[in-house]
């Protein structure tokens, strides 16, 4: 079974509850009413009903009733929410009046849903830059126990099925810091190896950090930063299996391996790649992905406590509909 098929598969099994706050984007709706088809999430849709259901009579869809619809102008659970992201952000300033004016906007209403407990996860992105769909994240999710820094994963499924878990990698940060430090980017191999595990499926990831480097062969700050990132990543989560610095054919090759790095359990046999900073990583992907024909599915936010996602505006569809069951995965272990 192809790995996004599993990864429906395993939404459809725990069927968790996904917040759509775009609910007037004509393919967020029409990635809704497929999934609702499907049964592949409890759908909630944020917006005005009569809207939502004129946008789906146009678009021909049918199943749209299945959804849970809730209008922030009108709920009876509005002012709990205002209540609610009032005492979330008093410290920084924020007054009831504001809250009040805030809670209306499905982004916000949405990570509220989320913060007490009434749904799973939420996606945007259609309509709304990646800024606009962390900033509510943040503010009112936050981030997971110990972690401080979000990141973006990628899953590569590769013509190569000898490397990763046969040819399907777990890649990271492609997309959100752009050179962390030592302490982030051990936070990014922490969550990079649980979204291998809560998404990809893995049920034994093997984390690499890449550098230009494999154990000493040469000697930069870069290199100290990923060695010093990698014994970090080991205190945080101390039953990891990490090691670095790798180089990349190091990470993946096993006579490499043994060779640059023997005794190492992970060399030659990564399934999760760490890249030092965002510009190599996000140039890395692209470049695998079109030289080398292979599939990328993401990026998947990850360190926010509960999963919130994030839509390439030029998303499809079929786009959309991945990510809610990817997101569904996530909230399984969040």
């Amino acid at each position: 079974m192809a790995l996004i098929d599993q990864i429906i598969a395993r939404a459809k099994s725990n069927k968790q509850r996904i917040v759509l706050p775009e609910s007037l984007e004509e393919r967020t709706l029409t990635a809704a009413d497929r999934a609702l088809a499907d049964d592949l999430a409890d759908i909630i849709l944020i917006g005005n009903p009569d809207e939502i259901f004129a946008l789906a009579g146009k678009l021909g869809l049918t199943h749209i009733d299945k959804a849970t619809i809730i209008d922030p102008a009108t709920s009876e659970k509005t002012e709990e929410y205002a209540q609610l992201l009032f005492q979330l952000r008093q410290k920084k300033g924020m007054t009831i009046e504001v809250a009040r004016q805030t809670v209306l906007n499905p982004l916000y209403f949405g990570c509220l849903i989320i913060k007490s407990g009434d749904a799973d996860g939420q996606i945007s992105g259609a309509l709304s830059t990646t800024g606009d769909t962390l900033r509510p994240a943040l503010q009112i999710i936050k981030c997971s126990p110990g972690i401080t820094c979000v990141s973006g994963a990628m899953l590569m499924i590769t013509q190569a099925p000898e490397y990763g878990e046969d040819g399907v990698l777990v890649i990271g940060d492609v997309a959100v810091t752009p050179a962390p430090d030592a302490n982030q980017l051990a936070q990014i191999a922490v969550c990079t190896a649980r979204t291998a595990k809560s998404v990809a499926g893995f049920e034994d990831p093997r984390v690499a950090m890449l550098s230009f480097s494999t154990k000493g062969s040469a000697k930069h700050e870069v290199v100290d930063k990923v060695v010093e990132a990698t014994a970090l990543a080991k205190e945080l989560d101390p039953n990891l299996k990490i090691d670095g610095e790798l180089q990349a054919d190091a990470a993946l090759v096993p006579s490499v391996g043994a060779k640059k790095a023997p005794g190492s359990e992970i060399a030659g046999k990564a399934n999760v790649l760490v890249f030092p900073n965002l510009e190599v990583g996000n140039i890395g992907y692209k470049l695998v992905q079109r030289l080398g024909h292979a599939d990328a599915i993401g990026p998947i936010l990850q360190g926010i406590a509960k999963p919130v996602n994030d839509l390439s505006r030029g998303c499809s569809v079929d786009d959309i509909y991945k990510m809610i069951a990817i997101t569904a995965c996530q909230a399984m272990d969040a």
